[in-house]
Formats: structure tokens, sequence, C-alpha cells
């Protein structure tokens, strides 16, 4: 509550003498106190020694020494009149209510630059005022305001905003009924706070009042100067103008725009984000006494920082918020808060100036262009360069904000729009000028605002914001994991996970489409849908459904669903193949199959007793094995949506030597290394015959083979196969030429009879191989 301290001399000299001038006395914060709207407490300003200032004796100085006060987390410094301005610096500090210590001194920025425009029902500006400060929950202040060589103007106060506690219960004044999280142009709601009295708008505003100084001896901070007793503030000069010093504005008043019959919501041309109430921060609604201003329209956007801390918590937003709108209220004399919207650095946006936040509402933040313009003010300051640089989850829900008010007329983000200006703001003359549509706050008035970070990252928030208001008009899935593709097929087991690129655009929502029918609706900002489908084929397609209702339709992918490992028509077996067998012992062994799918057989492969990958079309592959050595031999199938089926057989592989076979008739035995096992066993008699005996399940004749060699007639279990010609052009030891296999192990015979080749009789014999 404000007392105008500087023009009632005897109020002010008593509301003094309850200052403590001698620094903190205690580090002990106030009692905690009930439940509380907010109010503004003022204290006047006064003289001080140019020693106190540090100044040169030359500059006007007007401050106040250390100070106890009553609480409040933001403050500024005001005076009489609101056409002059401070020539100088204005630097305060304050004591923390929770520990008890003093901060550095802090700049203020000397005068308000969010202004309503000359002439509008806002423009009651009863002060001028510098811009406030939030500096967190306090208990004590230092001011000093210093000119550069001029007089300051009349009655300098500091003013204390204490924002309350917030858990009253505010109605919803000249702004509308609540959907979602968005106020809507429409209904009043006339809720009384809860636990309160309810003041009627009009009431005298209680006085400004600081605690009495506490018992005991007052300690004084070594680095606190001793300040000087309590004096009466004594008038400033009439202060000179200066060209560094910009007075308000006074030409011919600008129209003012007629409230209006709230229209209908419209249809932005980008998806509305989610906006915290005025409710939610427990704005007074109390305050707002005149109903709010309407614009035909917003074509432009500005945007701004509210300067104070950087450091807060995002749960104190609703605090920060509701001590800006009682400054604004309270001490700039203003109707509502002068923002139409604010965001915190957590990205979270909220409803500034009531009269509906889907309304071309007239604000008080760009002297000159707050008709059919829109404030937006980022909590936080972004100017210096120890000040850090905007929060990326901020500058996004700036964008986000700025495309949908700005779509609500068809506005383009990354455009330009002419406005309008009827009166001299110190930066443009009457007329009319191209702005971007969303510009800061210093492209329309001559000021530091939103800071130079923020101010910079600009392009970037209209780029995004363009994303945001652009439909959608070509669609493509960016991948199908879960699924092989085949050709234009992908194949899968039955879950499949769809991906594309996420677009900031203006979209209502995704729709994954299967065989012509809806099935899922990820929502606008989804980049990907997990998808479960029965088995057989289907058509699968991605829809975006952009918020004007037109949509935009993927390519149709096939999705072969198969549950269904690959089977082995023909199990894996062993067998004997032709080849000539190592010195050593090696025998040549082939591993046979018939692997066959019911959709696609994606890969065919050995896996024991050693790796290869085969085509799919393989039915066998060729090895060999030591004697004697049992070994796992298995091939493994897998089809194209990722079943696989592994087809076994343990074998062992063995040799016979010629010495044990039974025979008949004339064989002579001769020696070489180059024999199996160094000797053989040869006949030139027909019908002479050699018999092996063996248990097995594949066998394999093992003899020399040579141009002079002949024919011999194979029996196997007492029944004439075949009459083999063992001639080749060269000569081959320990060759594999005639080979036979079963299903099955048993027991076998295999006897070989001398045909009796006319010129080359001879037949050799070196043995059997087999598999066990």
């Amino acid at each position: 509550m404000i007392v105008a301290l500087s023009t009632i001399a005897p109020v002010a000299a008593a509301a003094v003498a309850f200052v403590v001038v001698g620094g903190p006395s205690s580090t002990a914060s106030p009692a905690a106190q009930p439940p509380t709207p907010g109010q503004v407490n003022t204290l006047a300003l006064r003289d001080l020694p140019s020693g106190q200032s540090g100044g040169s004796g030359k500059q006007s100085v007007q401050g106040l020494p250390a100070a106890t006060t009553k609480p409040f987390s933001l403050l500024g410094v005001s005076w009489n009149d609101a056409h002059e301005a401070i020539d100088g610096a204005v630097e305060v500090r304050t004591r923390a209510a929770a520990s008890g210590a003093w901060s550095s001194w802090r700049p203020v920025e000397a005068e308000s630059d969010d202004l309503p425009d000359v002439g509008s029902a806002t423009d009651r500006q009863a002060r001028g005022a510098t811009a406030p400060l939030w500096v967190g929950p306090s208990n004590g202040v230092e001011v000093r305001v210093t000119g550069k060589g001029h007089a300051l103007p009349r009655g300098l106060r500091v003013e204390l905003v204490d924002p309350g506690n917030g858990t009253r219960k505010t109605g919803v004044r000249a702004a509308g009924e609540q959907l979602g999280d968005v106020t809507l142009a429409g209904a009043v709601s006339t809720t009384e706070p809860d636990g309160a009295p309810s003041s009627e708008p009009g009431s005298e505003p209680s006085p400004s009042t600081v605690d009495a100084p506490p018992a005991g001896p007052v300690t004084t901070p070594a680095s606190t100067p001793t300040p000087t007793p309590s004096a009466t503030p004594s008038p400033s000069a009439t202060p000179k103008t200066t060209p560094s010093a910009t007075p308000k504005a006074t030409p011919t008043p600008t129209a003012k725009a007629t409230p209006k019959a709230l229209a209908v919501t419209p249809t932005s041309t980008a998806p509305r984000p989610t906006i915290k109430t005025r409710a939610s921060w427990s704005a007074d609604e109390k305050l707002v006494t005149d109903p709010p201003e309407y614009a035909t329209t917003v074509k432009a956007v500005f945007v701004h920082h509210t300067d104070g801390v950087n450091d807060y918590s995002c749960a104190d937003s609703p605090a920060i918020i509701r001590g800006i709108m009682l400054y604004h209220v309270k001490t700039n004399g203003w109707n509502d808060i002068g923002y139409n919207f604010l965001v915190d650095k957590c990205g979270t946006i909220f409803e500034g100036r009531a009269g509906g936040v889907d309304q071309p509402v007239i604000g008080a933040h760009t002297l000159g262009f707050n008709t059919s313009s829109s404030g937006i003010a980022l909590l936080g300051s972004f100017n210096d360069p120890s000040d850090p640089t905007p929060p990326k989850v901020a500058l996004d829900a700036i964008a986000k904000l700025a495309a949908w008010k700005l779509g609500l007329a068809g506005g383009d983000p990354t455009g330009k729009t002419p406005m309008t200006i009827t009166a001299d703001n110190g930066k443009f003359k009457p007329g009319t000028y191209s702005f971007n549509t969303i510009s800061g706050h210093r492209d329309g008035f001559a000021t530091a605002c939103p800071g130079t970070k923020l101010y910079a990252a600009l392009p970037g928030i209209r780029t995004t914001a363009k994303q945001w208001t652009t439909p959608v008009t070509s669609l493509s899935l960016s991948g199908i994991t879960g699924a092989t593709k085949s050709g234009s097929t992908y194949y899968t087991k039955g879950t499949v996970s769809l991906s594309w690129t996420s677009r900031k655009a203006a979209l209502s929502k995704y729709e994954v489409v299967v065989d012509g029918k809806v099935v899922s609706t990820p929502s606008a900002t989804a980049a990907s849908a997990s998808l479960t489908l029965a088995s057989g084929s289907h058509k699968v397609q991605l829809r975006a459904v952009n918020i004007n209702g037109t949509t935009a339709t993927s390519s149709t992918y096939t999705v072969v669903v198969d549950k269904t490992a690959p089977a082995f028509g023909t199990a894996a077996y062993l067998g004997i193949r032709t080849g000539a067998v190592s010195t050593t012992g090696v025998i040549p062994v082939g591993l046979h199959w018939k692997a066959t799918d019911n959709t696609l057989l994606r890969t065919l492969g050995i896996v024991s007793p050693s790796k290869a990958t085969l085509s799919t079309t393989a039915t066998s592959w060729s090895s060999s094995s030591k004697s004697q050595a049992s070994k796992v031999w298995s091939v493994t199938a897998t089809d194209a949506a990722g079943n696989s089926k592994t087809s076994s057989a343990t074998r062992t592989a063995a040799l016979l030597y010629e010495s044990y076979a039974k025979r008949t008739g004339t064989w002579k035995k001769t020696t070489s290394s180059s024999y199996l096992g160094g000797s053989t066993l040869f006949s030139t008699a027909k019908n002479a015959s050699a018999t092996y005996t063996f248990t097995g399940r594949s066998v394999g004749l093992i003899g020399k083979r040579a141009p002079n060699t002949g024919a011999l007639t194979i029996y196997v279990d007492g029944v004439k196969t075949t009459v083999f010609d063992t001639k080749t052009s060269t000569t081959n030891y320990r060759n594999i030429f005639w080979t036979k296999t079963w299903t099955t192990s048993a027991k076998h015979t295999i006897k070989i009879v001398v045909a009796g080749t006319s010129g080359r009789p001879t037949v050799v014999t070196e043995g059997i191989a087999y598999v066990k």
C-alpha cells in the first residue's frame, strides 16, 4: 500500500524515525506472518553526504541508510512527476530475510521502459518510477540515487513490494472462464478471497510502515558504512533537462481502443501452448478496477526481460509476477500488470494482463506500440556479460507462444508488419514503421531491454515459431525398427517401432494407420510409435493431422508378421564326400540339409564345428574331419522376421585300412609313403574281390587312380550297385572315388570285384572311410 511520504513531510519524518540506520541488528528472520495479500510499503529518500555516496560532492545524492523494513521481495524507486526522469544511477542492496546477509550493491534501471501508450486508459502514471527489481525475500534495504551533475526528481522514495504468499484464491476479473490452463475471453468470476476480508474497489490503502528497531545494541557490519542520523528529506531542486534523461512523452494522446464485446475464440495457425492462468499465480483481481482495452488485432509481439536476479527458483515465479503486478498498479498507477504474458526460465508460460489470452488485449509494455501488439516478458536479466544465456526451454516457450498469438490473426513469425505510432516516444516520431512480427523491446523504444543476450536469440525464436505455423504437407518414416527390410517389404515377429522426424509444426496429432484403420494417435510432438501387429501381411501408413484439419500421409509400407521359425525338411546329416584323404588321416566330409521358410529365408549359416555364412539356397557344406574325432555339426536358418531354427548332428568319421578287407583271388601288397598308411593292395586278376564290413551311415572307397588302372564292380550288402572305372589322366593316391550314404546307422558290407579291363586290368584298394 502506498503513502506519498515525500509530499507529507510530517508523516515522512515519523516513518523514517522507525528505521534502523546503524545496519542490521540481527540475522534472525521476522516471525512468520499469517496468510496475507501482497502490499507495497514505501520509504522516503533523503539527501546523503557525498562521502556516503562516494561522489565528488558536485553530484546530487539521495538515499536511505541501511534500514530494517517490513518483508519485501521486489523493489523500485519512484518520484512525484511521471514526466521527469532520473539522469543518474540508482543502486540498492538488500538484506536476505532467511540468512540476514546483505547483498552487494545492485543497479536498478533508472527509468521504467515498459510503458502504456499515451492517452490509453492504462496511462494513469501517478508517479515516475524505475523498473522493478526482484531481490527475493528480504527485510532490510539501503538505497542511493546519484545524479549526473543535475538535480534529482522530487519526492524520491523506495517502493518495497511484498507479493504475499499466494494462498488466497482470487477470482478472475475481466479475464474469463478457464479452459485447461488457459484463460479465454468470456465469463467473469466473482470468487472472493478465502480467509481474507473483501476490500471494495476504491478503498483507502493502509499506511506504509517499517518495523520498529529491536531492543539492545546494534551491530554494524564491517562492510557497511556508518550511516548518518535520520533526517527529514529535503525537496530537490527543479531538475534540468539533459540529453541522457528521457522524459515521458506528452504529445497528443493516442486514440483509445474502446472495450468491445469479446469475440469467440479464433483459430490460430499454430497450436496453443499451455498457459497458466492468473489464478495460478494468485493475481489479486481486486486491484483491477477498470475493464481491459482491446485492439482490433495483434500484428506483432514485443519480447522483454523483467530485470532482477536470474538465480530464482521457478517455484518463486508466481510471487515474482505478483510483485510486478503490485508495482505496476500501486507504484506506476496502471490498471493491471503491463505484460500480456510472462515466461520463466523453466519455460512455464503465465497469463499476464487480464482480458483473455486469445484476445488482442492492449498492454503496457512498449510505449507507442502497445495497440495491436502483445508483450512477452522473460523473468530475469540478460544484458550484462555476467548474465546467463536465456535457457533454451524458455526460448522455445516464447517461440511457441508467439507463433500461437500471431497465428490468431494469421501473422507470419518470420515476417514484417507495419506498426503505427501517434505520439513521439523518444525513438519514433508519429508515423507508420515496419517491424519484425517478433521484435525486441529495444526495436520500438530507446532501451536496452530485452538485454543483449535475449535480443541475440530473437532470430532463433522467429525460426522456431515459424515451424509451429507451417502445416505438414509431406511425410515419410525415417525407420521401422524391430523389422528387417527385404526389397520393399518389412518382416517382423509382431512388434515394430515406427520413427519419423518430429516437426515443430501446426500439428494437432499423428495417426498410425494399419490396413486403412487408425490404431494409435501419437501426440503432435511425438517422433516414434510402437506397433504390435497380428500374423500376416499389413499395409502401414503414418498420417500427420494439421490443426486446420488438413493431413499429410506417408507412403504405404508393407509389414509382414511372421512368428513361425524356418523348418528343416531334411535334418542335418554328415556324409563322406569324394576327394583325397590326407597322409595324416583327415577325411573329406560334407554336411547336408534342406531348410525352408513360410515367408522368406534371410540367412543360412554353419555354426559348428566352425562358422560359415552360406547362400539361403545352399543344401550342403564341404568340410573335413580327423579320423575318430567326434564333432557337433550344426546349421542355423533365420527368416526375414528374425525367427531361427538350428539342426545339428554329432558324428565321427573313421578309416578302415585295406588290411581289414576279406579277399578272394590274387592280391599283392606294395608300399609307398604316397599310400594311405604307407601300403596298399592291388590285383590284376579278373573276379578277385575285397570285402569291407563296418557299422555306419556313410561310406567311401579309397584307392589309387591313374591312367593305367582299370574298372571294378561294386556290391553293397551283396547287391551289385555299379561298375566304376578308376582310370584318370593323372595319378591320384588316397582318393575317395565313390560314396554311399544311408539315413540311419547300420551294419553294411562293401565288396569290390576286379573287372579285368583289357590292357589295364589293375585295381588298387587302400581302404574305406565311413561315418559312424
